[in-house]
């Protein structure tokens, strides 16, 4: 089994809802998001995926949540965006994307600040 890693970057605003504490507050991070793909035999160019258009479909998927306020948007309608929920849209975004790839997205972490992080995988 082969994995590659990619790391992608985004700002925006969120806040906890039926949470007590500071994060109840509406507020920020630079969140790093961590994407893992794996594959069981190395493809064209002897790579399972080029790390290039990893890069470019989680920029594509992280460009609805840059420099927004993660609660208005459609998707945290009914949850809180917390950073699990934020690697669960990642991942699957990135999973719809890669589809007919023979590729499978492993793992997602969405880490909120340089010591916490919280991820998503199947």
């Amino acid at each position: 089994m082969y994995e590659i890693k990619i790391t992608r970057f985004f700002s925006a605003a969120h806040f906890l809802r039926d949470y007590h504490g500071k994060c109840e507050a509406l507020h920020g991070h630079n969140w790093k998001v961590e994407v893992m793909v794996r594959r069981e035999d190395l493809g064209e160019g002897n790579m399972a995926l080029d790390f290039s258009r990893l890069k470019r479909l989680t920029e594509d998927v992280l460009k609805t949540l840059d420099h927004q306020n993660l609660n208005a948007l459609p998707y945290f309608k009914d949850q809180n965006p917390s950073s699990e929920a934020i690697a669960r849209y990642v991942f699957q975004q990135i999973e719809k994307s890669l589809a007919k790839e023979p590729v499978t997205v492993y793992r997602v972490n969405a880490w909120e600040s340089r010591d916490s992080c919280a991820g998503y995988m199947k």
